[in-house]
């Protein structure tokens, strides 16, 4: 039953895939307008991180960047529907330029593996297929809560046959990422998702300490990895992108895993601060507050008002 609601779920979202780009584009802007009228948990959010992450903005300022954060945010959604409905040959010709692939192809062909921080900024789908169209690839991630969200998931990425291997973030994921690097293949990991307590350090992000991965430095630290940032940046109002490949500072594998941390997120932030409207902020990334301190989660005002 849940491959079958899922395959229903991936009807939908070809007809939605479908839509005349600039029917999608104002549908965006539409959607964006709503969340924010609405006071919805994504506009929420999105707002008070930009409080935290852009302090020195003028509440003019902060309230248009809000208001560009949530248009992207529908814009990129709306963008995954039609990169996981239509074939990835012809989704990459959206790619218009290519930056740092020498990079890349380097570290392949060093044989020491690869590991590919994708923070989430621009649309990481597009820089997933372009990934296995390069290379068998093991990609970490979060699995849904739903059956039928994990079976949509792995409808629409399924990418080249045998060559994307999806990875569910849980205990014997080290052992199966340790085991690709060993091998000189390759692991996708979002560097910037909240760890479960226990998994990670604090680290500075946008100056304010967050809860960080450790995964990514202690891979890089025990297989000797080469470690590259990628992203794909949409150019002007989509859905044409440019994929950029940067090689990450050499601390990422650090043992000390504070610095190592604060590597991690210095390369994500440097990502961010590109065009802060394609990065999503609407994921709670401080909730967690370093132990001691006694400070409070920043969202806990926001949860109380659902």
């Amino acid at each position: 039953m849940p491959d079958l609601i899922a395959r229903l779920l991936y009807a939908l979202a070809t007809l939605v895939g479908g839509l005349p780009l600039p029917a999608m584009r104002g549908l965006a802007s539409l959607a964006g307008r709503c969340m924010r009228l609405a006071g919805s948990r994504e506009s929420r959010v999105a707002l008070r991180n930009l409080e935290l992450a852009y302090p020195e903005l003028s509440p003019e300022e902060r309230d248009a960047l809000h208001r560009a954060v949530l248009r992207t945010t529908a814009l990129q959604a709306l963008e995954t529907l039609r990169l996981w409905t239509r074939p990835h040959r012809e989704n990459l010709r959206r790619l218009r330029e290519q930056h740092g692939v020498g990079l890349f192809d380097a570290a392949l062909a060093g044989g020491r593996g690869l590991i590919v921080c994708a923070p989430h900024y621009g649309n990481w789908e597009l820089l997933n297929q372009w990934l296995a169209a390069r290379t068998p690839i093991s990609i970490l991630y979060r699995a849904p809560e739903s059956q039928v969200g994990e079976a949509f998931l792995r409808l629409v990425r399924a990418g080249v046959p045998d060559r994307v291997r999806q990875v569910r973030a849980e205990g014997p994921a080290v052992r199966q990422l340790w085991k690709t690097l060993k091998e000189g293949g390759v692991v996708g990991i979002l560097p910037d998702q909240q760890p479960k307590a226990g998994d990670g350090e604090f680290a500075p992000f946008f100056g304010m300490p967050a809860l960080t991965m450790t995964l990514v430095s202690r891979l890089a630290e025990r297989t000797g990895a080469t470690v590259l940032f990628a992203y794909c940046e949409r150019i002007g109002d989509g859905p044409d992108f440019a994929l950029r490949i940067e090689p990450a500072h050499p601390a990422i594998a650090d043992t000390d895993l504070v610095r190592a941390t604060t590597a991690l997120n210095a390369g994500v932030e440097h990502i961010a601060r590109r065009d802060p409207a394609q990065y999503q902020w609407t994921y709670k990334r401080y909730k967690a507050r370093p132990p001691g301190t006694g400070e409070d989660n920043p969202y806990a005002d926001l949860e109380r008002r659902r």
